[in-house]
């Protein structure tokens, strides 16, 4: 495939930039930025051109896409740092960054108050599935303006879900990272208890892959080293998804659920669990290595 459409990518870190490159491979002229020239450089050898400024990176972009590491970066980057300026009239923006909804709505906005279309995107399949394109792209935004993502998107991901109108995308997300921590918490505690009770890894992974208990924290994420081949844990924890951006997520989902009084014990729990993690090495791992914190300590062997 190819496309005569320019794309700006405004953030080419561990998931923007994977991402970007997809994008270039797909036969779009993608023209990056970021504030480390290094990671340009690793998107320009992959056939990107380099801006040296978000402004000159949307200057004549028909698509805009960000992927920085909050709200405040994309509504300053739009607003104070001037793309909304700089974009050309016509241009689409996609904010895959994951940020609070209602940032995500500002944004929206923003584009609509300048005749922009716009659309929040983020992403769920972390570092793999952003080098592999085959990221869940979750998408809020018009039925129109979806549309008009959508082969973008394709481009680098395999399953696209339009959530609903604008923020929906970061609703959707929000939602689904506070289950994964929660299911991760009781899948590492299970795995921990299994050991402590005589049983190998191996066998209560044949199980709880087979039965009731099976969820993604098990059958691609598993803990515990060695019963599953996708799993951070056969590279000491090597995001992945880390630690820190797991925190970020939970901390945005609390925060919807304090503004919309809604009953979040359980995700209020699996943030004070992944809060713990307090060092900067910890954080960096990935997010499955909560099962390292439940089994420090630990006795040796089967007890009663």
């Amino acid at each position: 495939m190819s496309s005569t459409q320019k794309i700006a990518f405004i953030g080419v870190g561990h998931m923007g930039g994977p991402m970007a490159i997809n994008l270039v491979k797909a036969g779009y002229d993608v023209v990056a930025y970021d504030l480390s020239a290094e990671l340009v450089a690793g998107i320009v050898a992959e056939g990107a051109t380099a801006a040296t400024s978000g402004v000159e990176a949307v200057a004549d972009a028909d698509v805009i896409i960000t992927m920085l590491p909050g709200g405040k970066y994309v509504l300053d980057a739009y607003r104070e740092q001037g793309l909304l300026d700089a974009a050309k009239p016509g241009a689409l923006l996609i904010d895959s960054s994951t940020i609070d909804v209602f940032e995500a709505r500002e944004f929206h906005e923003l584009a609509d108050g300048r005749g922009f279309a716009a659309v929040d995107a983020p992403v769920s399949g972390g570092v793999v599935g952003a080098e592999a394109g085959t990221l869940t792209f979750m998408v809020g935004g018009s039925a129109e303006d979806f549309a008009r993502a959508t082969p973008i998107l394709e481009a680098m991901g395999k399953r696209l879900v339009h959530c609903g109108d604008a923020g929906s995308g970061q609703a959707a997300k929000l939602c689904n990272n506070m289950l994964l921590a929660i299911s991760m918490v009781g899948t590492a505690e299970a795995f921990a208890l299994a050991k402590q009770l005589g049983l190998s890894d191996q066998a209560f992974f044949d199980v709880a892959s087979t039965s009731s208990g099976q969820c993604w924290s098990v059958s691609v994420n598993a803990p515990v080293p060695g019963v599953v081949a996708t799993s951070a844990a056969n590279n000491d924890y090597k995001p992945g998804f880390a630690v820190a951006l797991m925190q970020k997520d939970l901390r945005l989902a609390q925060a919807a659920a304090d503004a919309t009084h809604t009953n979040n014990e359980l995700g209020k729990h699996a943030l004070e669990i992944y809060e713990r993690f307090s060092d900067e090495l910890a954080r960096t791992k990935d997010f499955g290595a909560v099962y390292q914190m439940i089994t420090d300590n630990l006795p040796t062997g089967a007890t009663r």
